[in-house]
């Protein structure tokens, strides 16, 4: 009997991990509910994809203006798209909003007024930067004067709003506004104010209430980068990167846990990857990139081991860096030569002048890299160590004299690019002929 017991037991918890599993793996193919996708890699699920591009590029399927001014990538959940902007063509100021597009054919279906637009520093610099992040019945979006804002994603009421600076100190390491695209975990959505005072927070997702709070000691500010999450033996970890470089926190309480120092820098944006143990983390304007391990002390602490410290060769200013199978794949500072480089080593493998100018932003889908630059050319090219060769480039429609920073996004089937005011949605499977 007890035999028996066991193994119904066992077979129960097998089919609740394999439920999970297929449920992350329909969350990951059909979402991508925030930046870089629902587990923060920027690496889909999404395959049967096309392995070269005709001339022109992927078949348009639609394009939507609305968006507004700015370089905040999109959401998607639950046939929604979601994005940032100010000035957009269809309000009447030029204020920021959040969006809300029909995913199907691109119909605007809302818009919310955030706030006051960001027009400090160059004008290329102005508009929104943060992506919201969508989680059920609620989208939450941050501006780039620090204010979070919790709304209904059924018709973009506002639900809630706190103050990064006001309420909790928080401080920005640079002069270019907050771009962080927030973290929901559990009954929690997890922020940076940046600061030695507030610089992680964690609120109540439903009330904005103050959970906890963790502080780093002379920590310069918050950077542009967003929370990842990292199990370390058991311990949930809350990894960031600010302007003072890597730290990581406990989920459970807000306790500091561990802290790795970089020196001062312009800016401090790309997002870190975590891999089991391990944190990648990478800076541009000459900093470069490191590999830490976490290591648990055995008395619910984590501390980490240097494994390389920063190398330059692995400086990514604010494309983004992905980590497919065991390589390293982002652009080289903004010099729009992507490179792939041995993730446990930083030894570089290669590193090539892709058919675009200028900074270049990343995502992974069915074993290619889709590159965009920021002159508005993107590329396919396969991710492989073997060397760097592009499927198919095309110039998007409707660049303007800003910057093509927003990154772009694959999800069901489909290539989806901000290009401020202009939504676009191509297809990207492969049909029958």
């Amino acid at each position: 009997m007890i035999r028996c017991l066991a193994s119904l037991v066992e077979s129960v918890r097998l089919m609740v991990i394999g439920t999970s599993l297929l449920a992350a793996s329909i969350v990951n193919a059909g979402d991508w509910p925030q930046f870089r996708g629902s587990d923060r890699t920027g690496v889909s699920l999404e395959t049967g994809l096309l392995r070269a591009w005709p001339p022109k590029g992927p078949p348009l399927i639609w394009q939507a203006a609305g968006a507004g001014r700015g370089y905040a990538s999109v959401a998607i959940a639950e046939g929604r798209l979601y994005t940032m902007g100010d000035r957009p063509s269809t309000a009447e100021d030029k204020d920021e909003y959040l969006l809300c597009f029909a995913l199907s054919d691109g119909k605007p279906l809302w818009k919310t007024r955030l706030g006051a637009p960001w027009n400090k520093g160059k004008g290329d610099w102005e508009g929104s930067r943060s992506t919201p992040t969508v989680d059920g019945k609620r989208v939450y979006a941050l501006t780039p004067h620090g204010e979070l804002i919790c709304l209904e994603t059924e018709a973009g009421r506002e639900l809630w709003r706190r103050h990064l600076k006001k309420d909790f100190k928080g401080k920005k390491a640079d002069g270019w506004g907050y771009s962080e695209s927030v973290l929901v975990d559990g009954e929690r959505v997890i922020c940076t104010p940046g600061g030695k005072s507030n610089t992680m927070v964690a609120l109540n997702k439903d009330t904005g209430e103050l959970v906890w709070t963790a502080s780093r000691p002379g920590d310069r500010g918050a950077g542009h980068a967003s929370i990842v999450v990292s199990e370390v033996a058991g311990i949930r970890v809350y990894v960031q990167t600010t302007g003072g470089g890597a730290l990581g926190v406990r989920a459970d309480d807000g306790k500091l846990l561990w802290s790795y120092k970089i020196g001062r820098t312009t800016a401090v944006i790309p997002t870190p990857i975590v891999r089991d143990d391990l944190v990648f983390f990478t800076a541009g304007y000459g900093r470069g990139g490191a590999l830490l391990r976490q290591v648990a002390d055995g008395a619910g602490g984590v501390k980490v081991r240097e494994i390389y410290p920063l190398n330059k060769n692995l400086q990514n200013k604010h494309g983004g860096v992905l980590l497919v199978g065991d390589h390293l794949y982002g652009d080289s500072g903004s010099s729009g030569k992507p490179f792939c480089a041995d993730l446990m080593t930083g030894k570089v493998l290669w590193k090539e002048r892709g058919s675009g100018r200028g900074s270049a932003s990343l995502v992974c889908a069915d074993g290619h890299l889709y590159i965009r630059f920021s002159n508005g050319v993107m590329a396919l090219a396969e991710a492989t160590a073997g060397g760097y060769e592009e499927s198919g480039s095309f110039r998007i429609p409707g660049k303007t004299k800003r910057p093509s920073w927003s990154h772009p996004v694959v999800c069901g089937g489909r290539l989806y690019l901000r290009e401020n005011d202009t939504i676009l949605c191509y297809d990207l499977r492969e049909h029958d002929s």
